[in-house]
């Protein structure tokens, strides 16, 4: 699955205009966007639909996929957390896009085999391989999809489709039989017999037959994938152990032929069991949620429900101690719910009737009833999941290095292992025996799977311990792009601030009575939904003021908002829309700057000829927000704001909140500017925002973080990393992952190549031996599995 459906707050059901400072009801809808002429690398996100990132690696490309080992060489165990219901075929244009599931594709041995099948196949015009969830995605002609499934099952594989008669549920995938274990007890026994034959000089032919017992009995698989590799031309693991373990039998080593087949199937049983826990990072939130709801029945009655058959709109029961099951709004009642698997925050939040509830989170001691809003498989917590688990097929940097590296490596360690076992015998009197032997213990050390799972186990790790914290981090790229952020420009309103400003002044300036002023503004403000709009809404309603009809709206971004009541065109805007009007006054600056060195958002009402009233608006800055800044100082990031409000006000918040440098009056266009300048210095900048106005700043930034509570949905699905509770506090927290990972990353494959290149160099030396091999390349495996599980250690503390 090629592309991440990303995180929305629920409660945004269209993209909002949600703009900072005095941006009333920028309307301006998301597209990439141009930066110096060219098209922005990042697109914008639908939910519901695949448009993904372009970082550095083509969606529909052949080269965009996952390697993540599995038990490269044995089905993964039923202990497997289940997969996600496939997706049915989608329409690309004149093809199909289809998603296959193949229980049997665990790594890179079985991807490469693919690969090679399908390169000679001109129907398949793209795949995708999400290792993780066994999930590959073609894009072929729409007459094509019987041959691809024909190409599949010659290569040893059961295809799924979605449309199957099988059922492919999560709860079907569960229950697939795991292979009984006699035959490799059977199989160890027989080898540690044709070892103890050996060492009592008993009869070779007992060896050469406990030797072959023990191969048939847990090594026939490895052969029939080997010769599947072998012949489509691909040399992986099973292809390489297939000839050691033959050419040892050959030059009559039966005991250690023996012992090598069953050390390796034992080894590959054990990593894939190691891999279970990479694989499967985020299974804990697949059941977090119950699988039954209490619901309202029409007689008023209540009913436990399956929550697939519970519809938008019902109204759910939620008792003391219980898991909310789906996101909603409360209707009735209180208590304070622990929010953590969702937000990752330490402790309860209170709820009350209007608050938003998500699934997965669990009611503490009061009870209520919330009115559900997200169907199940459309809650925030299925999207996070989603999410997570498409950024693990997103390539991060060192992966595609590590995958271009043994593509290469393989080849080259068997050609070194073919002159091995030719070139001392005919050139240096060598005996053809010995070298020979070397040069299958070389084979055995040539598989690459330790350095190809050291990154994706690693990455995935690092994703899942972001998700546990509350951050959504929609690609490995992104994951490790974060250790280098140097800048970071952030919005004010909604991201600094609460974002809940309330009104503090209103002034008449003409000679319109005070009740027509307040009329005309909360009409033009209810129209919009920006922070400071809704203020003036509110005090309105507060007082009494009713609303009148507004014709011809119009929201103009960056400026604020004007629209026609009673055939007489109004502004309702900031200082910059008031300038442009040319309603200014020397007196009118005056006391526009008293309030504005307050730190208060000045909106003020104009007509055609002059300005009506004014009304100051203030925001509280986040607590959170201070201490964010100076963790991020700490790891040597330079912060800037960048906001549609006053300068004064923006300096008045900066100073509040530490940051280095606030610029204000910033359009849109300003901002994105600015990054756009900041990333042309050679700086890595992050840009921090929740609004549609922030976008296309977020879009060009190097790294874009989204409030995933308060942002509008633009600007989530623009983003590269959600925080999910809007505390900034998170953004240090990523950068420390960041680099953790980034370290875990280096061990992991100077760790992989130290073990094998040790061993080369041993084997060379005649000190090495074959089982000394295998437990060279699966110990290596082991040893980077854990080293990368390690990180998910962090969203434990």
């Amino acid at each position: 699955m090629p592309h991440a459906h990303h995180v929305e707050a629920d409660r945004h059901e269209q993209p909002k205009a949600h703009a900072d400072g005095d941006e009333h009801g920028a309307s301006c809808g998301h597209q990439p966007v141009a930066v110096d002429g060219e098209p922005n690398r990042k697109h914008a996100h639908t939910t519901g639909e695949c448009r993904g990132h372009d970082h550095g690696h083509s969606q529909g490309n052949a080269q965009a996929h996952n390697h993540v080992a599995a038990g490269c060489c044995v089905p993964a165990p039923a202990s497997l957390a289940p997969p996600s219901p496939l997706p049915r075929s989608e329409i690309v244009g004149s093809d199909v896009r289809t998603a296959i599931r193949i229980m049997q594709m665990d790594c890179p041995t079985e991807e490469a085999l693919i690969r090679k099948k399908f390169s000679r196949m001109p129907s398949v015009r793209g795949m995708d391989f999400n290792l993780m969830q066994r999930v590959l995605t073609v894009v072929h002609a729409p007459e094509a999809l019987d041959s691809i499934l024909s190409a599949l099952r010659s290569l040893d594989f059961t295809p799924e489709l979605a449309n199957d008669d099988a059922d492919t549920t999560p709860a079907a995938a569960s229950h697939v039989p795991s292979k009984p274990w006699w035959p490799l007890a059977l199989a160890g026994v027989a080898a540690a017999g044709a070892e103890a034959v050996g060492w009592l000089g008993a009869p070779m032919w007992l060896a050469a037959g406990l030797a072959l017992a023990a191969i048939a009995s847990c090594g026939l698989t490895t052969y029939r994938k080997g010769w599947l590799a072998i012949r489509n031309g691909n040399l992986n693991i099973n292809a390489l152990m297939s000839i050691a373990v033959t050419g040892a039998l050959i030059l009559g080593q039966w005991p250690e032929a023996a012992m090598v087949m069953v050390l390796f199937t034992i080894a590959e049983l054990i990593e894939a069991k190691s891999l279970d826990r990479a694989r499967n990072a985020i299974e804990g939130l697949m059941q977090l949620t119950p699988e039954q709801a209490s619901v309202r029945q029409p007689d008023g009655s209540w009913r436990s429900m399956d929550l697939k058959a519970i519809s938008l709109g019902a109204l759910v029961r939620v008792k003391p101690g219980e898991r909310i099951a789906l996101d909603g709004e409360i209707a009735a009642g209180r208590s304070s719910v622990n929010q953590a698997p969702i937000t990752g925050e330490s402790l309860p939040v209170d709820k009350a009737a209007g608050d938003a509830v998500f699934a997965g989170t669990i009611n503490q001691a009061g009870s209520f009833d919330y009115r559900v809003t997200a169907s199940a498989s459309n809650t925030t917590l299925a999207r996070i999941i989603h999410a997570v688990e498409e950024a693990q097929a997103s390539k991060a940097p060192t992966q595609r290095f590590v995958d271009r590296f043994a593509r290469i490596y393989t080849p080259a360690v068997f050609g070194v292992a073919l002159a091995v076992a030719v070139l001392p015998p005919l050139f240096l009197d060598g005996l053809w025996r010995e070298w020979v032997y070397k040069a299958l213990v070389m084979l055995v050390i040539a598989c690459p799977c330790a350095l190809v799972i050291s990154t994706p186990v690693t990455i995935v790790s690092g994703l899942a311990a972001a998700a546990r914290k509350g951050i959504l981090i929609k690609g490995g790229a992104f994951l490790e792009q974060g250790r280098k952020l140097s800048r970071l420009a952030l919005d004010k309103t909604g991201t600094i601030t609460h974002g809940k400003p309330v009104q503090t002044e209103f002034e008449t300036l003409a000679d319109l009575d005070e009740p027509r002023c307040l009329t005309l503004a909360a009409s033009l403000a209810g129209r919009s939904d920006h922070p400071v709009s809704m203020a003036i809404a509110a005090a309105a309603r507060t007082g009494g003021v009713m609303s009148v009809t507004v014709d011809a709206f119009e929201a103009l971004a960056g400026r604020g908002v004007r629209g026609d009541i009673g055939g007489t065109p109004y502004w309702l805007g900031n200082h910059r829309l008031i300038e442009e009007l040319g309603r200014c006054s020397a007196s009118l600056e005056a006391r526009l700057d008293a309030l504005e060195r307050q730190g208060k958002t000045v909106v003020m009402l104009a007509d055609a000829e002059r300005v009506l009233a004014l009304f100051a608006v203030a925001d509280t800055v986040k607590e959170t927000s201070r201490a964010a800044i100076a963790d991020l100082h700490r790891l040597g990031v330079r912060t800037a704001m960048l906001t549609g409000d006053n300068p004064h006000t923006a300096e008045a918040i900066a100073q509040q909140v530490g940051v280095d440098e606030a610029r204000g009056d910033q359009l849109p266009q300003d901002k994105l500017n600015a990054v756009a300048q900041w990333s042309k210095d050679g700086a890595t900048v992050g840009m921090v925002g929740d609004g549609i106005n922030d976008a296309p700043a977020l879009a060009r930034a190097s790294i874009g973080f989204a409030m995933g509570a308060m942002g509008t949905d633009t600007a989530i699905e623009t983003a590269d990393v959600a925080l999910m509770d809007d505390d900034l506090r998170k953004i240090p927290l990523f950068i420390r992952l960041s680099k953790a990972t980034h370290s875990v990353l280096v061990q992991n494959i100077a760790l992989a190549l130290g073990i094998k290149s040790v061993f080369l160099v041993l084997t060379v030396m005649g000190l090495g031996t074959m089982w000394m091999a295998v437990f060279a390349d699966v110990g290596a495996s082991l040893l980077v599995v854990a080293n990368g599980l390690r990180l998910l250690r962090q969203s434990d503390q």
